[in-house]
């Protein structure tokens, strides 16, 4: 048994692995990523030349033509846009004001993408669940309903953010509001997408910082009723026409079987987007730049895709999706 082992042992150690071909043109990769800052500058370009990029805003689409003007520039092959039309939804000016007790203090808030705008005066109910919402409903009609749900994960959490306003509107709430998604708040709101129940009334929907739910569900455990004045200007105009970004580098010998790495080109309006998710658009594009600058070209054809819209609307990634058809047999991999 021991001399099986051993023998076993040594056929291993000789054994060739499958990578083995590719280790020395792999190696040339990270050191010419390495070589110089590149990606970072191209990262850095975009955020500070076009800013936020949200869907229907002119921003969005001044990048997409730079970007495509330097696909083509890179050497990148069959660079197009994919037409696709995203919502258009405009934040406008907005505010949250606590008016009892306390007279005016204002409550650092962002609207959530999709929301209506309106001006609402009212008590707040504050309530840690959407349980809680049901068991208290008779207490929501005509106030503003808060839920004030800690992080937990984000799975669990955003849920409050994306159906918040169904929830409070089928109880009478007349707005609602949100704590933030995220572990941590240091007075900065965050903003994210929400949808309305069929058939319901829409509402105003925000979400304020950690630390003015924190307030609100103080004044509530005394015994007082907390009222704010949320003024929302936000609308929803037509849909706009806008494109996925689309380059490749055709491979060698299977050129119809096809890899796909992107990520999605689209920010909120309140910041650049660089970590979500022009960092991951860049870093793709800069991948593939780098495969044609050192003339290794794949075997099968790889295709940078940067999809349009994923922030409030998903069109981009469906638009992609349904031009493949039902047989996408020739995709060996799709990466975001």
């Amino acid at each position: 048994l021991l001399l099986a082992l051993l023998l076993a042992g040594s056929v291993h150690a000789q054994a060739v692995s499958p990578a083995e071909p590719f280790a020395a043109a792999a190696a040339r990769i990270p050191q010419a990523a390495l070589a110089d800052s590149a990606g970072y500058e191209r990262v850095a370009y975009l955020a500070d030349t076009f800013g936020p990029r949200l869907s229907g805003s002119d921003a969005l689409e001044a990048s997409i033509d730079w970007i495509l003007d330097a696909m083509r520039a890179d050497g990148l092959e069959n660079v197009r846009g994919q037409p696709a039309m995203v919502p258009t939804w405009v934040r406008g000016a907005e505010s949250a004001t606590l008016v009892t007790p306390s007279g005016g203090v204002d409550l650092p808030m962002l609207g959530l993408g999709g929301s209506v705008g309106g001006t609402v005066e009212a008590e707040v109910l504050v309530v840690g669940s959407f349980e809680e919402l049901t068991d208290r409903a008779d207490e929501a009609q005509g106030r503003i309903v808060l839920f004030d749900v800690p992080f937990t994960t984000y799975g669990a959490t955003v849920a409050y953010r994306v159906g918040g306003a169904a929830a409070a509107a089928e109880v009478g709430a007349v707005a609602s509001l949100v704590r933030s998604v995220g572990p941590t708040g240091l007075s900065t709101p965050h903003t994210g997408t929400m949808r309305y129940g069929e058939g319901l009334p829409e509402i105003p929907h925000a979400a304020v910082t950690i630390e003015a739910a924190e307030i609100l569900r103080r004044i509530q455990d005394r015994g007082d009723r907390p009222g704010v004045r949320l003024e929302m200007e936000a609308q929803t105009l037509e849909d706009r026409l806008s494109r996925n970004v689309i380059g490749e580098l055709r491979g060698r010998e299977l050129p119809d079987e096809v890899v796909i790495a992107g990520g999605h080109i689209d920010s909120w309006d309140v910041g650049q987007g660089v970590h979500d998710d022009l960092a991951g658009c860049v870093v793709t594009w800069e991948a593939v730049r780098l495969l044609n600058r050192l003339g290794l070209r794949p075997r099968r054809t790889v295709q940078v895709a940067l999809w349009t819209n994923e922030e409030n609307g998903l069109r981009g990634a469906t638009t992609f999706r349904d031009s493949l058809g039902t047989d996408v047999s020739h995709i060996q991999l799709a990466l975001e």
